[in-house]
């Protein structure tokens, strides 16, 4: 049994991994501050349902702690109580667009509250450090697919600004302290459960309620949708495959890849973009309803269109993203239909 701490454990994609978890077998802590940023009644039902699977009296299987990773003492707290063998970090002030509005918050939980993560591993003796970085690193980069092994220096929002910046951070871990770390860059992950600030719920809520959908660019959009239990599939075979220096990464051509230290990044993403007019016409049919859209421009720090390349993760872990997106917005939509009644 491994010992294994999730950052988020009451968001979208810290649940459903806890939830992974602890069926295979795992002691799974998990951590969350259950802030207001979407409704807390759905993170709240999101714990019941791990403290469900943990409530064996003689081997419980699942704690929660309810703190902020900014949080000094309560992190350094947490990690001289327990001895982690891997740390998962899905906590994070999430959202592009929040970034606009309240951009304290990003620096507070993704720059404040990793330093205090890296830092507990450092101390601590953590085997494997996987952090959730983002598509949005990408930023002004158009030359699709997205690839690790391209540069990614010009974020175009804050939100994707501090996602770069924890992969610096923990590679300069990897480098100090021989922290292994392996960062993944998440594209657009959806289904049931998800967050409440995301296309997918936000169109299937209006739709149902007769409300227009707000579609940006005009509707000229292509996402990398990605479904939830392949983003897990990645994750779980990334915990075991703790990262080694690159014998062949040379400081004259660098890869951003990979590292002379213990240290990886890979892209998680379902390599096959869809238009958004699509998306928007598998959700109508799911629903039995048609949207009524409201046109609009571009949004600020949003891109036209993502797409990843996970040939490395492939080569990695043997893995690649394939939910087809009519399926993962079925069972979405079943899911929500469930939830909300």
């Amino acid at each position: 049994m491994r010992k294994i701490l999730v950052t988020g454990a009451a968001g979208f994609i810290g649940f459903h991994l806890s939830r992974r978890l602890l069926a295979e077998g795992n002691e799974v802590v998990g951590l969350d501050n259950l802030n207001a940023y979407y409704y807390v009644t759905l993170k709240q039902s999101r714990l019941k349902i791990l403290e469900g699977m943990g409530k064996d009296p003689e081997s419980p299987s699942f704690s929660f702690v309810r703190a902020d990773l900014a949080d000094r003492k309560a992190m350094e707290a947490l990690f001289a109580e327990n001895r982690f063998d891997i740390v998962v970090n899905l906590a994070a002030q999430a959202g592009v667009r929040y970034s606009l509005e309240n951009p304290q918050a990003y620096v507070e939980s993704n720059l404040v509250g990793f330093m205090n993560i890296l830092e507990g591993c450092r101390h601590h003796g953590v085997k494997h450090l996987v952090f959730a970085s983002s598509s949005s690193v990408y930023g002004a980069n158009t030359r699709m697919p997205f690839s690790v092994h391209d540069n990614v220096d010009h974020p175009l929002s804050l939100y994707a600004a501090t996602k770069k910046a924890n992969e610096l951070m923990a590679h300069s871990y990897a480098s100090l302290y021989k922290l292994p770390s392996t960062g993944l860059r998440f594209f657009t992950v959806y289904g049931p459960w998800g967050r409440p600030d995301m296309a997918l719920f936000l169109f299937t809520r209006a739709i149902l309620e007769g409300r227009p959908i707000d579609v940006f660019n005009e509707g000229r959009m292509e996402r990398d949708f990605t479904y939830i239990d392949d983003i897990v599939e990645g994750l779980i075979r990334v915990l075991s495959k703790i990262p080694a220096p690159n014998p062949a990464w040379r400081g004259d051509a660098p890869d951003p890849s990979s590292s002379f230290a213990p240290y990886r990044l890979y892209n998680i993403g379902n390599n096959r973009p869809v238009a958004l007019m699509e998306f928007i016409e598998t959700l109508e049919e799911q629903l039995g309803r048609k949207a009524i859209r409201n046109f609009l421009p571009m949004q600020a720090g949003d891109v036209p269109a993502t797409s990843a390349d996970v040939d490395d993760l492939m080569a990695a872990v043997g893995f690649r993203p394939a939910t087809p997106i009519a399926e993962g917005i079925r069972r979405f939509v079943a899911w929500f239909r469930e939830y909300y009644g």
